[in-house]
């Protein structure tokens, strides 16, 4: 009973804080890694981390609680495959690449301390590149392309939690090169 209490006290007292104010003018780059992912599911395949990097600003003040960013995304993810029998060998490669324009409200009325919270919508070219090869024939040929790669339309929402006045961790839920990313951000 002490803890739930001592939970509830802590919890109001940091709901009567002000917040750290995401405003117009403010640059943030922030570079994650990211879990789970619709990017290819292939068994037995090796894989890269989902990386991602990110720069956003703020642009339009809202006259209420929020403030709109605009800014840019770069992800990638990488899997590879290699098998064959007897002398027979081969590998396959997919290469992500999503590069986007996005956009978020970044929701000014909570009174946390240290806390940006924000949604938001991205537009982005999911690049996505192929190459095949194998000894067959005596020789190495390869099989290459950019097939697959389509423009999408994503959701996300996130948080950013200060540490101090420029550097915090981070956490997104949306689609991106993953559903969920985490990582650090650099406020200028």
């Amino acid at each position: 009973m002490k803890k739930v209490l001592l939970l509830m006290t802590a919890t109001c007292f940091a709901m009567t804080m002000h917040a750290q104010k995401f405003q117009r003018g403010t640059n943030i780059v922030s570079a994650g890694i990211g879990l789970g992912s619709a990017i290819l599911n292939y068994s037995g395949a090796a894989q890269t981390p989902a990386l991602s990097l990110q720069y956003e600003r703020g642009i339009w003040d809202m006259g209420g609680p929020g403030v709109v960013s605009l800014g840019g995304y770069v992800g990638y993810k990488g899997y590879s495959y290699s098998g064959g029998a007897s002398s027979y060998k081969f590998s396959e490669k997919w290469h992500y690449t999503v590069v986007g324009i996005r956009s978020a409200y970044h929701y000014t009325g909570l009174k946390v301390d240290n806390l940006d919270v924000y949604g938001g919508v991205m537009l982005a070219y999911n690049l996505l590149s192929y190459s095949y090869s194998d000894n067959g024939g005596g020789g190495s040929f390869g099989n290459t392309g950019t097939y697959g790669s389509t423009v999408g339309l994503s959701l996300y929402v996130g948080g950013r939690y200060y540490f101090s006045d420029n550097l915090a961790v981070l956490a997104e839920l949306g689609y991106g090169v993953a559903y969920l990313n985490a990582g650090i951000a650099l406020k200028f």
